[in-house]
């Protein structure tokens, strides 16, 4: 938190860290780096009053706000471990959190304000810490006016903190102390708690925020991920803060109060980069430019990709509409396990070219090389094989909480001497990296591996196709098969039609025997509330193991996954 805040409220204490674009539009709330410190000492000060100290774990279950952001800093300047668990997860989920990492206090709001609704946070917190025995304390902020039940282990936050003292001597830490855990799913289900450390962690948060979008000092950084992810721990907190940068909170949706709110926000807070979702551009693209074009986006620099792979028509709506061809657009590749950005066009010379829908050009230090199925690396350029980095860098993982060896075979006994990231990348005659999808993600059609993103690009260039989702399924004859599900634009009724030259752009794009053997029209796809498509639910759905789901509450909407299924089941009798 030195690093954060104390350096920077010595040489410019009213400068603005963070401003807090609230649901409600229009409210925005700026706090300066002297506020923050004030807020983060006080929350420090209450956290050790009631018990915590250096090495004691803290789950913090909120939504994005300069208090939750303050909490995460306070854990770090008392030298507790945070975990913080997105504001929308289940009470199920949370409690395997908190359960799993022997947390002592959870630090929550009396409810979340989102996209118009409230969601009831501390009864959620309630539900689950009754199967958490080590947790003594629940500290309760309130978000909204509504009075919660306080039981024996609840403690008013804001109440405490008026009482506490506003100077903390930060905690002595040595560079390889645990900073935070953040649980992210595992291939199996069960969440892995990945733990970063202090100095290689921040280094390279920092690093990152400043070279991939050419922060100046005085620039608003406005990353619109939700802190629950590691998106906003490295570019909403730790990055740009240890950068003494202003930072945008965006408690939101980007359809609320109308899918113009992005572009209202940027007009409004002069946002000079903008760092979203790939799945956020693809449903504003559904709405067309004219919520883009009411806004003035003339402050706007670099516009920035994360967490998935941008397919060519969002890429270049992001990068003609919104940035109006004049932004450099940064597509970048990083994992919760890499602590921050490891592929992106930036930085490199000025000007240099960016090739759309691609993450290009390995960061400092950064070694990526690709294996083949042997375990060989393979040499020369256009060429495809599994994504490997071939050393360590400032902001790996250092393990998994609880369970080094399952850190071990996850990452480095695939290929020894390698982490192997879990994707499949193409390195093109030019040299650049283009990540083709997970490997687990990969189907093999009579022989041919292909990664279903590829087919799920060719398919999304369809103009009336803004969604799709494709998984493999057995296949008598080929092996595996390519099931896809597809969201369109407008409910026609040419549906066979469309699907027809779906048929034609696949066979046309990649090859005849990647063209999908099914494709069912569905109102939606089953996300989590990152936007990430849980494509293992669809290929359940396909196999018809529908009756063993696993854990549905990381969903967005779990009631989604009823409907994918009564279209299924109608679409196999009209096809029978």
């Amino acid at each position: 938190t030195v690093n954060c805040l104390d350096q920077h409220v010595e040489k410019s204490p009213n400068r603005v860290a963070l401003i807090w674009e609230r649901d409600e539009p229009g409210t925005a709330v700026h706090v300066t780096y002297r506020e923050l410190l004030d807020l983060t000492c006080r929350l420090a000060n209450t956290l050790k009053k009631h018990g915590i100290q250096k090495g004691d774990r803290v789950a913090i279950y909120m939504s994005v706000s300069p208090l939750s952001v303050a909490a995460m800093l306070a854990c770090a300047r008392i030298g507790a471990v945070h975990t913080v668990i997105f504001a929308g997860f289940s009470a199920q989920s949370l409690a395997g959190s908190p359960v799993d990492s022997g947390c002592k206090a959870v630090i929550t709001y009396n409810q979340g304000v989102r996209g118009g609704r409230t969601t009831e946070l501390k009864a959620t917190v309630d539900e689950a810490v009754k199967n958490c025995p080590s947790i003594k304390h629940v500290f309760v902020a309130q978000r909204t006016d509504k009075k919660v039940q306080m039981g024996d282990r609840d403690i008013p936050l804001e109440e405490e903190m008026t009482k506490a003292d506003s100077i903390c001597t930060p905690e002595s830490m040595d560079s390889e102390d645990v900073l935070f855990m953040l649980y992210t799913s595992g291939s199996t289900g069960k969440p892995k708690g990945i733990v970063h450390t202090q100095a290689g962690y921040l280094l390279y948060a920092a690093l990152t925020h400043k070279y991939v979008f050419d922060y100046q000092q005085g620039d608003v950084f406005g990353c619109v991920a939700d802190i629950g992810w590691i998106t906003g721990h490295s570019y909403v907190v730790y990055g740009p803060l240890c950068n003494g940068a202003t930072s945008v909170l965006f408690e939101s949706t980007p359809v609320y109060p109308d899918p113009g709110r992005y572009w209202e926000v940027v007009q409004r807070l002069k946002i000079n980069q903008f760092y979203g979702a790939p799945t956020a551009i693809r449903l504003l693209l559904n709405y067309g430019e004219e919520w883009v074009k009411k806004y003035d986006r003339s402050s706007l620099k670099v516009l920035g990709s994360v967490g998935e792979p941008i397919n060519k028509e969002a890429w270049h709506w992001f990068y003609q509409v919104v940035g109006e061809g004049r932004c450099a657009l940064v597509d970048t590749w990083w994992q919760t396990e890499t602590g921050g950005i490891c592929i992106a066009p930036r930085p490199s010379e000025e000007k240099a070219e960016i090739v759309p829908a691609m993450a290009m050009r390995p960061f400092f230090g950064i070694v990526p090389v690709l294996m083949d199925e042997n375990g060989e690396v393979i040499e020369g350029n256009d060429v495809s094989g599994a994504l490997c980095i071939a050393q360590p860098w400032p902001g790996m993982a250092r393990t998994i909480h609880g369970d080094h060896q399952r850190f071990i075979d996850a990452y480095f006994k695939a290929y020894p001497g390698y982490y192997f990231t879990g994707d499949g990348a193409y390195r093109s005659q030019k040299g650049y990296y283009q990540i083709t999808g997970r490997m687990d993600d990969i189907i093999n059609i009579s022989g041919h591996r292909l990664g279903t993103a590829e087919i799920e690009d060719a398919m999304a260039d369809h103009p009336e196709v803004p969604e799709t989702a494709v998984v493999g399924y057995p296949h008598k004859i080929k092996g595996e098969g390519a099931f896809a599900f597809i969201v369109l634009k407008q409910q026609t009724a040419c549906v066979d039609h469309i699907k027809e030259e779906l048929k034609t752009l696949v066979a046309s794009k990649i090859a005849k025997y990647a063209v999908p053997d099914h494709i069912l029209v569905v109102k939606r796809l089953p996300k989590t509330r990152s936007g990430k498509i849980m494509r293992r639910l669809l290929r359940k759905v396909v196999t018809e193991q529908s009756g063993n789901m696993g854990d549905v509450t990381t969903l967005d909407d779990p009631s989604v996954v009823k409907e994918i299924l009564d279209a299924y089941q109608k679409y196999k009798k009209s096809s029978s």
